[in-house]
């Protein structure tokens, strides 16, 4: 059966937004991944979502966004207020990872917390360190990083090796280091919230 829903999501998902498509069976659902290093340059995420709608919006009855405000400032909500489609709730991906109430609490306890999920914690030397030149100029780190006090890694899956890497990434930014694992139980839930209707 052709699917009938397209799921724009942020690359830096892929592989848990595949999982849960896997783990509910969502048939009628194609994914379609946009590239993670959008992080590093949230200025272009809107423009980037907005020409893949206009790409597929003919081929599919629905679509839904997996991404959160991600630092655009608004600007995607503007974008998806065009063609009436909704996204993820939340200002980042950590937000609906960790849950609205819990992340909250991270951001009252230590406001200067950076976040790790399991994708960033993989690829931090080519997000983090090339992406923002520390490779090149380690001078640099305290400019971007000077304002920080912890690394909050939170886990969407139970790895040990991951664990000691985040570790290992808190250190070499010289900050404190924490971990919680949320697993993916409030970003499937945000999904089936939206798009549960669609899928019958």
């Amino acid at each position: 059966m052709r699917p009938t829903v397209l799921l724009i999501a942020c690359g830096a998902l892929a592989n848990e937004i595949v999982a849960l498509q896997k783990r509910n069976d969502w048939s009628h659902m194609k994914i379609q991944c946009l590239p993670a290093e959008l992080h590093n340059r949230p200025e272009k995420i809107p423009a980037a979502v907005k020409a893949t709608i206009e790409e597929h919006r003919e081929h599919f009855e629905h679509i839904f966004v997996a991404y959160a405000d991600c630092g655009t400032g608004g600007m995607l909500d503007q974008v998806l207020a065009e063609f009436n489609i909704e996204r993820l709730s939340g200002a980042h991906c950590y937000e609906f990872f960790a849950g609205e109430s819990e992340f909250a609490e991270f951001g009252e306890a230590e406001p200067g917390t950076f976040y790790l999920t399991d994708f960033l914690t993989r690829h931090f030397d080519r997000l983090v360190k090339k992406g923002l030149g520390l490779d090149k100029h380690p001078e640099l780190t305290t400019a971007y990083f000077g304002n920080y006090r912890r690394i909050v890694y939170l886990s969407q899956t139970k790895s040990d090796k991951l664990e000691a890497l985040a570790e290992q990434h808190a250190q070499y930014l010289g900050l404190q280091y924490e971990h919680r694992h949320t697993g993916l139980g409030n970003v499937e839930h945000h999904i089936k919230e939206h798009t549960v209707r669609w899928l019958n």
